[in-house]
């Protein structure tokens, strides 16, 4: 049953009360009408108000995203009427009205298809409690809806976001007539969702799970493999193939040059077969084939089509029964002419050329390859990889640092604040890495499409259903997905051990891969990326270009994975003191006192958001961080070492790999001191090498003698017990 206000919408159109300055719909209102839509969009094809499904796509700039459309038709019918004109003033607003914590810009339509599930969560409650227009709900409504999303089973973050959408409602009160509007009080006394709830969201490090370990490094191994070693072949392949799909008889009718083609002359076709023949019989070869339903191997007519460029039905010529009573042996398949020369640990990648019907494949698995280097030794977010565009790299000349441009859409608004729905060139690129840099050379030869990452690569293949041409984030994890099964068929019919392992967060998304790298930075600077480079190189390329400034997101991922550790770390410390570990060296009394000091301030401390996580790590009391034999108790102003990173940037870390024997930061757990005895274990045994040259046998004995010293200065440092 339709409300008296959604009635006295439809009879008059524009309802008493209406605010000043609001553009009220009508039926054939365009529904993106105060919208910038993409070029080439065709008027007659956008969304009216009366339309059940709103189309939004025309709206989004992003390359990468998929089709997006609101569905009112499961919004009870009775409130359709009124979500649609609110819907529709979010759209269509000069800005958005603020709330609480927001920064007030204008929404952005995919950001609004997101929030529309909430928006429709709250309206069918108050459907059911028998309320049919916004004006009926009272506080005490709003009071009993809160109650019972207590008491829901869904996801903390899910009350916050459907809390959340009703205080975006109220904050819209002034642009609606009265008959439309939530009470004049802000819902909930305009408490906080934390304060609501009395819980805060704790699910920051499972929202965005890492990769494990063995997964991500065997991931990358297999990604630089195809970069690296099966390029060639795969291009060569796929080229190709291009070439004879461009020679079938329903290419050629397509093709704008039609009127040019060669004319044949009678006879010309007969002499062509023949010759051909002649060839594979001289060389054992065998006609194209494929293999039927029952089993049975037949010619592939259409595969002798394109390699003669000839018209459909040439079977049935006198020309085609040359082919068919050659006595010819047929293959199972089509083998190109390609050769393969790529090595896999010193021996040919595949021992069969590659078929017609797997060079597309071959060719989607080398684009996919590609994209986990840029998308992974970059720390750009997938969105930005996948809208990368022919020509953005280039080498600087004075650093000789590769430096990879484009444009992004998170944060590029215009002077009011706005999102610019079309995005921004970036002004300062990323700067990346060889590997990323070959990965995007790689894609440059692949196709010839204007993005890096086409929807189809080939060129013959166009989609239909989406304005963008650059592949989606979801298709691209998609196609993470069949690279891991490929490879991992790969290498059970070749009994090789390198498999890649199954994460136990299930898909290997895109979006994992910043927390990822994060990570391997922290954890493993000194592993090896797929044999090539170490993270810790990735870290320091990273911090020197856009991926290092804050706005681009992964410094807080860095941070976040940083705080992690020295979390775990600092917890590692207190339970060894506790147990009774010696600590030697200048920063002695230092290390203890931060080490007790962070377990009374932090343990137990919940984080709200990552950037929060770069603030507390500013906190001297977390700045010790342990390296081989030796744990530095960082103070900035008296360190030896090269820092990485300004000394008031709350993320500078000591260069461990430079330190100093001198520096005033350093001490030494009983935990050092076994690395160090391990060391000096291993001198002793080279010193005591006579054939060992004068030169190496001196070093290696100053070298022995400064460990000595240490680890008497450890021990008779070490109080005598009782």
């Amino acid at each position: 049953m339709m409300s008296r206000s959604a009635i006295a919408l439809v009879r008059e159109g524009v309802p008493d009360g209406l605010p000043e300055g609001t553009e009220w719909p009508a039926p054939n209102t365009l529904v993106l009408l105060r919208r910038e839509v993409r070029p080439g969009t065709d008027p007659a094809a956008l969304s009216k108000f009366a339309d059940d499904r709103w189309h939004l796509t025309p709206a989004i700039f992003e390359d990468h995203t998929k089709t997006v459309s609101l569905n009112f038709i499961p919004v009870p019918a009775a409130w359709r009427l009124e979500v649609k004109h609110y819907v529709w003033q979010l759209l269509n607003l000069p800005e958005t009205r603020s709330m609480r914590h927001a920064r007030g810009e204008r929404l952005a339509p995919l950001s609004i298809a997101n929030l529309f599930p909430n928006l429709k969560a709250f309206v069918r409650w108050l459907n059911r409690h028998q309320l049919t227009s916004f004006a009926q709900v009272t506080t005490a409504h709003l009071d009993r809806y809160l109650s019972d999303l207590q008491d829901s089973h869904i996801g903390l973050d899910r009350k916050y976001r459907r809390v959340g959408e009703v205080r975006r409602l109220w904050a819209h009160r002034e642009v609606f007539p009265t008959c439309l509007c939530l009470p004049a009080a802000p819902p909930w006394n305009g408490e906080d969702p934390r304060d609501l709830f009395q819980q805060v969201r704790q699910d920051l490090e499972n929202r965005t799970p890492r990769i494990y370990e063995r997964t991500m490094q065997t991931l990358l191994l297999w990604a630089m493999r195809f970069v690296e070693d099966f390029t060639a072949d795969i291009l060569s392949a796929h080229a190709e193939h291009t070439r004879l799909h461009g020679r079938s008889p329903e290419a050629l009718l397509r093709s704008p040059n039609r009127q040019q083609q060669e004319v044949r002359q009678p006879g010309q076709l007969r002499q062509e077969v023949i010759t051909y023949l002649k060839r594979l019989r001289s060389s054992g070869g065998h006609l194209p084939g494929h293999t039927t339903k029952d089993g049975r191997v037949q010619v592939d007519w259409r595969h002798i089509e394109r390699l003669f460029a000839s018209s459909s039905g040439t079977r049935y010529t006198g020309t085609g029964r040359l082919i068919a009573e050659s006595g010819l042996p047929i293959s199972p398949g089509i083998p190109l002419d390609t050769p393969v020369t790529g090595l896999l640990d010193g021996t040919p990648w595949r021992t069969t050329p590659v078929d017609y019907h797997e060079a597309p494949e071959l060719a989607r698995l080398l684009s996919t390859a590609c994209f986990i280097v840029i998308a992974y030794l970059s720390g750009a977010r997938p969105g930005e990889v996948l809208s990368l565009r022919r020509d953005c790299l280039r080498k600087d000349p004075d650093t000789g640092l590769w430096l990879m441009g484009g444009r992004y859409y998170k944060g590029a608004v215009d002077a009011d604040g706005n999102k610019l729905p079309q995005g921004e060139e970036r002004a300062d690129p990323w700067v990346v890495v060889a590997p990323v840099a070959t990965a995007v050379k790689v894609l440059q030869r692949l196709h010839a499409s204007e993005l890096l990452f086409p929807t189809y690569i080939e060129n013959y293949r166009r989609s239909t259903t989406r304005l963008g041409t650059a592949r989606d984030v979801q298709t691209a994890a998609e196609d993470i997905t069949d690279f891991t099964q490929w490879i991992n068929a790969y290498c059970a019919h070749g009994d090789r051990a390198d498999t890649i392992p199954e994460d136990r967060h299930g898909t290997l998304a895109p979006s994992r891969f910043r927390r990822t790298l994060a990570w391997f930075i922290r954890r493993r600077p000194r592993g090896l990326v797929a044999a090539a480079i170490q993270y810790g190189h990735v870290h320091v390329q990273m911090l020197q270009g856009y991926a290092g400034s804050y706005a681009s997101g992964f410094p807080d991922e860095y941070a976040f994975e940083d705080w992690l550790y020295r979390m775990e770390t600092a917890a590692e410390d207190q339970r060894a003191l506790a147990a009774g570990e010696h600590v030697s060296g200048p920063a002695a009394d230092a290390y203890r006192h931060r080490v007790t000091a962070a377990h009374r301030t932090f343990a137990g401390r919940v984080l709200t958001s990552a950037g929060q996580s770069r603030d507390l790590l500013g906190n001297p009391l977390l700045q010790i961080h342990h390296g081989r034999g030796m744990t530095c108790v960082l103070n900035p102003a008296t360190a030896a070492c090269q820092l990485r990173g300004t000394a008031d940037d709350p993320l500078v870390t000591p260069d461990i790999d430079d330190c100093r024997p001198n520096c005033r930061c350093l001490a030494r757990t009983d935990r050092d001191i076994a690395h160090v005895e391990q060391q000096v274990a291993e001198l002793e045994e080279t010193v005591s090498d006579r054939l060992a040259p004068p030169i190496r046998h001196a070093r290696d004995q100053h070298e022995l003698a400064r460990l000595q010293v240490i680890l008497d200065a450890h021990y008779k440092s070490r109080k005598p017990t009782r």
